[in-house]
């Protein structure tokens, strides 16, 4: 990732220094270009900066540097690099996928359709899962979890799609639905066991949550509190959380019906048949 930053910034450097010579537009994704011999960009798209204001540059170089170093140090540099080549190659279909498109519609395709934001999205994506709980804050200001900054993320990116005006749809659909795929592609290939596991388990507790031993709990233990006072009673000593609140309730699974014990009693018991 040192040697992506650093060629990142040698880029804007010449663009902000060249008298209005775009070194960008030189070695930037343009698919028309490429097909006409400049083979090149196939591999130096990787190294154009996604932004030509200083601050934002420099607040987002910094931003995926953090990233990718720890991201290497969780991975190790071979897993981290294919993890950045396999996201800059489905990049580069993507980009190729909304050039034809644009190209059958008959817009220009000479125009870039893919930067590395992409692949750094889906960078971030896998940094928030592995560190979920990481303080990031959001604007500089608002203090927010890595979880919920990318869910906020992908939400933004499902709104952008969305709020495009019907008369554009043609045009900037290309444009940005495949790099999206891509960047979600690239995360669900090295994150897939995880994506399955939270899948199973959402489900599993839904299916729960729904069942009809989950409801009459439920209605049960409601009906108790408003008639008794207490939600939570051990069935052995007879404390409850209205008088214990600090105490820890369970109820035993191998005990016919609902019954509750305290800490001291739910594995010192006998079961009610």
């Amino acid at each position: 990732m040192t040697y992506i930053i650093i060629a990142n910034s040698a880029i804007f450097l010449l663009d902000l220094f060249s008298n209005g010579l775009s070194v960008s537009s030189l070695l930037g994704f343009q698919p028309m270009a490429i097909l006409q011999g400049e083979v090149w960009r196939l591999v130096t798209f990787i190294l154009v900066p996604e932004t030509q204001k200083p601050i934002w540059f420099v607040v987002s170089m910094f931003f995926y540097y953090f990233l990718g170093n720890l991201m290497e140090r969780e991975w190790g540099a071979a897993k981290f690099t294919l993890f950045y080549l396999c996201g800059a190659l489905l990049t580069l279909i993507a980009g190729f996928i909304g050039g034809f498109f644009m190209g059958t519609m008959g817009y220009a395709i000479a125009a870039p359709t893919i930067t590395m934001y992409q692949v750094n999205l889906s960078l971030f994506l896998a940094f928030a899962t592995l560190y979920p709980e990481a303080p990031l804050r959001f604007y500089f200001v608002i203090p927010i979890k890595a979880k919920w900054l990318a869910v906020l993320y992908v939400g933004l990116m499902a709104w952008d799609i969305i709020s495009i005006p019907g008369y554009m749809m043609a045009l900037m659909l290309p444009m940005i639905l495949p790099g999206d795929i891509a960047a979600l592609a690239n995360y669900a290939i090295f994150f897939w066991s995880e994506i399955r596991t939270f899948c199973a388990r959402t489900f599993r507790r839904a299916k729960h949550q729904n069942s009809r031993q989950t409801v009459n709990f439920k209605q049960a233990t409601k009906e108790a509190k408003q008639q008794k006072g207490y939600l939570h009673k051990c069935a052995v000593c007879g404390k409850t959380d209205t008088d214990y609140p600090d105490e820890e309730f369970r109820y035993c699974s191998k005990c016919n019906g609902y019954y509750c014990y305290c800490s001291e009693h739910i594995h010192n018991h006998i079961h009610i048949e």
